[in-house]
């Protein structure tokens, strides 16, 4: 029995050994007889290039080696893609079909479930070389950045919802850190730019210094969105939602919002306007404005709805403004209107660009109210109601003269022909008077630059303001929380100013079941609602709004009629 199991072994051993000699004569002749396609697979038929690809396939899941197994995915992905120039049907489907799946295993094998680094020119990934070309890639990212497998990005903070469009290549996330040599940088976001971006491999081009290399392409869907192989084009695979998960997985706005409510500073270094997509001189923007103690967080389900629909991203772009929430409301109309001049003067210093009409506002809170002063014309009954003498009669320094007269005195920004308000307190919010509205208010005063310069005007010209504002003024407390409450001298005369003619507006409002005054919690729809809106929809909802997809559904159909003359419609959704 002994020499028997001994026998067994030994031939068991040798049949082993076989088998590895076959394998590895098989390998040998693969690697001697075949190419990577391009001009040296050239003569062989679509199909037989197919096939060739097929049996590196199972190289690939068969190889004892990362470097095996690497270099038999490379082969895959290169023939199966000459394969796609192909004139069967079935034959460029299964091609372009293995082509992404052989590309997605090398970048599996390369990244070993991380974000891996890449610029333009000869790399080395999994072991191999590679040459590394980027096409159509968005100027955003610069020189290199780092990919990442877009369906390893969690969507959860987008409540789930993903966008992608199937098609050719591996759909990935490109990131670069945050850029300082232009001035662009500075309306990129602080966590870095994320795009999204499509990969494949393609054969050696037969020309050029690395004319042997394989090559890892790396190209931008929305810039160019198809690729073509020989005669024939094919649609490129796309994940839109990955990028924006990436991007609010980084951010620690929502903690820096409050704190910025209540006189932090951290937030007002990082306010201005961001780009979510890069610049497009003929894309109409919509310009996102958040509310008190908020950031655009409030906007990623939005943006991610509008960037996730073709037809609406190939009309617009999407900015999002970023303000310390914790100055007078008429201040705060001020700072989003200088960081709007700011990023013009950036992005189209000629100010020619066709993008610069047809802007849309969506405002949520006090955004919304921003927003609506943004495109109103101050009137004297404004001033009144803070001094009681003009302004050229006050004694101040001519800086501090020139902000408030910006403040007070103003003109409907141009180029912006609707507004969409999302559960806006146009008439105030009764919350403001609450407890944690005043608790907020007594904290929110500090670091308040532009209140420096009218605490000073006060104190030089004490009987040119009136009584109830200096009251406030001396102890310090007025804030964007003062500015909500309903009965604010200045909020009463400033919420009787309305869009300029032909800026159209619509109103999409929340109501909580069981609150009294009707409403979210802390707008009345009383305060929400606004004569005269082209489109207002009522729906269940607390202050978060622009949550909902009753609300996102109507934000999108009004952008698909943005241009179209309308009539004045009501709805309620829920009721």
């Amino acid at each position: 029995m002994m020499a028997d199991r001994t026998r067994h072994r030994r031939v068991a051993r040798q049949l082993s050994a076989v088998r590895a000699f076959a394998w590895m004569m098989w390998v040998a002749c693969l690697s001697g007889c075949a190419s990577t396609g391009g001009e040296g697979a050239s003569h062989l038929s679509a199909e037989a290039l197919l096939e060739k690809a097929q049996a590196w396939q199972t190289v690939a899941i068969r190889g004892q080696s990362a470097g095996i197994r690497a270099d038999a995915w490379l082969h895959c992905a290169t023939l199966a893609h000459d394969a796609m120039a192909g004139e069967a049907e079935a034959t460029r489907t299964a091609a372009s079909w293995l082509a992404t799946q052989c590309s997605r295993s090398f970048f599996d094998l390369a990244a070993q479930g991380g974000p891996i680094g890449v610029a333009m020119g000869q790399s080395f990934l999994a072991g191999v070389a590679v040459r590394v070309e980027f096409r159509d890639v968005p100027d955003s990212l610069g020189s290199s950045f780092y990919l990442e497998l877009a369906d390893q990005v969690p969507v959860d903070a987008l409540d789930g919802a993903r966008y992608r469009h199937s098609g050719f290549g591996v759909p990935l996330v490109a990131f670069a850190l945050p850029c300082s040599d232009r001035a662009i940088c500075r309306h990129y976001p602080p966590e870095g730019v994320f795009r999204p971006a499509t990969m494949w491999l393609e054969a050696p081009t037969g020309s050029g210094a690395h004319d042997n290399t394989p090559v890892l392409v790396v190209q931008n869907a929305e810039l160019k969105p198809e690729h073509r192989v020989g005669n024939h084009p094919y649609a490129l695979a796309e994940d839109v939602s990955a990028p924006i998960a990436q991007l609010l997985e980084r951010t620690s706005l929502k903690r820096l919002a409050w704190w910025g409510m209540i006189g932090g500073a951290e937030v007002g270094k990082r306010s201005g306007l961001f780009l979510l997509d890069d610049y497009d001189p003929n894309k109409t923007p919509i310009i996102m404005i958040h509310g008190v103690a908020g950031s655009p967080l409030i906007w990623a389900r939005l943006s991610n709805a509008i960037m996730g629909d073709a037809q609406l991203h190939r009309r617009y772009q999407i900015w999002h403004i970023v303000y310390q929430s914790n100055a007078p409301l008429l201040v705060e109309r001020y700072r989003v209107q200088r960081y709007i001049d700011e990023a013009w003067r950036v992005l189209d210093p000629d100010g020619h660009a066709p993008a610069r009409q047809g802007v849309v506002l969506v405002g949520h809170s006090m955004g919304g109210v921003i927003a609506r002063l943004l495109c109103a014309q101050s009137t004297p009954a404004v001033w009144d109601a803070a001094f009681s003498a003009p302004i050229d009669s006050l004694h101040a320094g001519a800086d501090d003269l020139a902000t408030l007269k910006h403040v007070f005195q103003f003109q409907p920004y141009p180029g912006v022909d609707e507004i969409i308000f999302m559960a806006a307190p146009q008439r105030g919010s009764p919350a403001a008077d609450g407890l944690l509205g005043r608790l907020v208010s007594l904290l929110g005063w500090r670091h308040i630059e532009e209140m420096a310069g009218l605490m000073r005007i006060v104190a030089d010209n004490p009987k040119s303001i009136q009584p109830a504002i200096r009251a406030m003024l001396q102890t310090g407390h007025i804030t964007s929380i003062t500015s909500l409450q309903p009965d604010e001298p200045v909020t009463l005369a400033d919420e009787k100013l309305m869009p300029a003619a032909g800026v159209r507006y619509d109103t999409i409002a929340g109501v909580l079941p069981g609150v009294t005054p009707p409403g979210d919690g802390y707008v009345p729809l009383s305060s929400a609602l606004l004569p005269g809106s082209t489109t207002t929809l009522i729906v269940p909802s607390d202050h978060k709004v622009p949550n909902r997809p009753e609300a996102i559904a109507a934000v999108l159909k009004i952008l698909r009629e943005h241009g179209i003359s309308h009539d004045v419609v009501t709805e309620a959704s829920g009721h």
